[in-house]
């Protein structure tokens, strides 16, 4: 009795265990595998610059489909790094194209895990190259444990949170907005 007692306990822990790891918090919030992108992004405390973002450009539809999308989410603070008035200027109405080419320079087609990202760093012998849905090039490598991205005009970002996975995708928390030429 006592032995399956501790049975049941440790397959309850473990249950929980699993699922956090799956679908960490993000911003405050609980991410769910069952909701899409931007119904998960929606709560992040950490990710209100991106969602305003998405808005803007008319993104919410795209997000919402069925994908899948791997997205390398910037946070509040990466877009703060960008020099000052930057955000102002591309939510502007008359910089949609421009932000539209930004926000999807941060996806990419189909669903890639650290894992996934992984092998195709080992494949590419230390360095993957991905190809975002605005048609422009990412690399990608680790760094110790960590998996870093730079942008077709050298800058960097680092994976925070990997692997937010949702129904129509997966979510990479990022500390730099990706720039494209």
């Amino acid at each position: 009795m006592k032995r399956t007692l501790l049975s049941v306990i440790a397959l309850v822990a473990l249950a929980f265990t699993t699922q956090a790891q799956k679908n960490p918090m993000v911003g405050g919030a609980a991410m769910y595998a069952n909701k899409d992108i931007v119904d998960n992004a929606v709560n992040s405390k950490d990710h209100t610059t991106l969602v305003a973002a998405v808005k803007a450009a008319g993104l919410v539809e795209t997000l919402k489909s069925a994908g899948p999308f791997t997205v390398f989410a910037p946070t509040n603070e990466a877009f703060g790094k960008l020099p000052e008035g930057t955000v102002e200027t591309v939510l502007k109405p008359e910089n949609k194209a421009l932000l539209t080419k930004i926000l999807t320079y941060h996806v990419v087609a189909g669903k890639m895990t650290s894992k996934e990202i992984a092998a195709a760093i080992k494949a590419g012998k230390g360095k993957a190259e991905l190809t975002t849905v605005s048609g422009g090039k990412l690399w990608v490598w680790m760094e110790g444990d960590k998996l870093v991205l730079k942008d077709e005009k050298g800058g960097m970002a680092t994976v925070t949170i990997a692997n937010v996975h949702q129904k129509n995708g997966v979510i990479h928390v990022i500390d730099s907005v990706l720039m494209p030429n």
